[in-house]
């Protein structure tokens, strides 16, 4: 299943969808982007897609965007939810760390709300 790459007239809707949105900041000419793809393509199929929602954010096309979140390199992973930032996760990481990283997001986002 391939991620949908989202733009910047999109960005807002899907960050503010209600879902935890998982933003991949990347750049076609990355090689961690590229390593890190696949990866994020068998998680987005192992979650649930009505509460967890992983989408892929060109930097290059989206220089604003990536500068309004600090993306200082890539591959970047922000977690949202409802508009905001949760967690923000800098490189390429293996499955177990993306795992960690929605479900640490779950957890703030529990403790914000209680």
């Amino acid at each position: 299943m391939a991620l949908r790459v989202i733009d910047a007239a999109a960005f807002e809707e899907t960050i503010n969808s209600g879902k935890l949105v998982i933003v991949d900041f990347f750049a076609t000419w990355c090689g961690p982007c590229k390593m890190l793809a696949p990866i994020l393509e068998e998680v987005a199929g192992e979650v649930n897609p009505n509460e967890i929602e992983i989408v892929k954010l060109d930097i290059d096309q989206n220089v604003k965007l990536a500068r309004q979140y600090g993306v200082m390199s890539v591959p970047t992973m922000v977690a949202f939810k409802d508009g905001k930032g949760v967690l923000k996760a800098v490189g390429a990481r293996p499955k177990e760390d993306i795992l960690t990283l929605i479900e640490e997001s779950k957890k703030r986002i529990a403790e914000a709300q209680a």
